[in-house]
């Protein structure tokens, strides 16, 4: 991260409202990001899925050999916070868990560790009514909606199983379920959609680095 931000400009900075010298420092609110259109253009990027064993320097590493060019694997994915917008591996996952629950657990009789409140069924984090519909033709077409609902919605709907014909013949069966998501749930359902990702492909990167200078330090 230093090597990254030698490139930053040098602005003036005075910390008393009562003194007259100026220091020197490093601008870091200067920014740089990726045009949406850049992000989307499927021939730049490659997908990718965070491991638990992957930081932004390790992939850096792997994908641009240079552990330095992390900013580039953050930028593209407009992470800003690597601490919170990264997914945590599971040790550190379960320990966020506990700790950010743990004052509900200590509120509960008898009390309960935050992980153990988290994952109680009865702490319902979200209700949701689930549409599934089956083709009976050869292919088997499924189609599964999942839609959040209320708790009085959730309450009152009905589960059924419907089969109607269609005008070409095709038989559907029609499935309606309910579910609910408890914290624990929805905290690891949230860490894990952060892992999906895309790599600027390396052939792009260092007229992208030349393109940073020249915006974040033209002088």
């Amino acid at each position: 991260m230093a090597n990254f931000f030698n490139n930053f400009p040098a602005t003036f900075y005075t910390n008393s409202d009562t003194s007259n010298s100026l220091d020197t420092v490093t601008n870091i609110i200067a920014r740089f990001g990726f045009q949406s259109d850049v992000r989307n253009n499927t021939s730049a990027f490659y997908e990718y899925q965070i491991k638990d064993s992957d930081t932004p320097e390790i992939i850096a590493s792997k994908i641009y050999s240079e552990p330095e060019k992390h900013w580039v694997v953050l930028l593209f994915n407009n992470i800003i916070d690597p601490q919170y917008d990264w997914p945590l591996d599971q040790r550190t996952l379960i320990t966020h868990i506990n700790d950010k629950y743990a004052a509900n657990g200590a509120m509960h009789s008898p009390t309960l560790t935050g992980i153990q409140w988290a994952q109680d069924a009865g702490n319902v984090k979200a209700y949701y009514k689930t549409v599934t519909r089956l083709s009976s033709k050869a292919t088997k077409n499924q189609i599964v909606e999942k839609i959040q609902i209320d708790e009085t919605t959730h309450t009152n709907l009905p589960v059924t199983t419907t089969t109607y014909t269609l005008q070409n013949g095709a038989r559907i069966t029609e499935t309606i379920t309910k579910t609910t998501q408890t914290y624990y749930d929805y905290e690891v359902d949230l860490n894990e959609s952060k892992r999906n990702i895309k790599l600027l492909k390396p052939e792009y990167v260092d007229s992208v680095f030349e393109e940073f200078k020249d915006i974040i330090n033209p002088s």
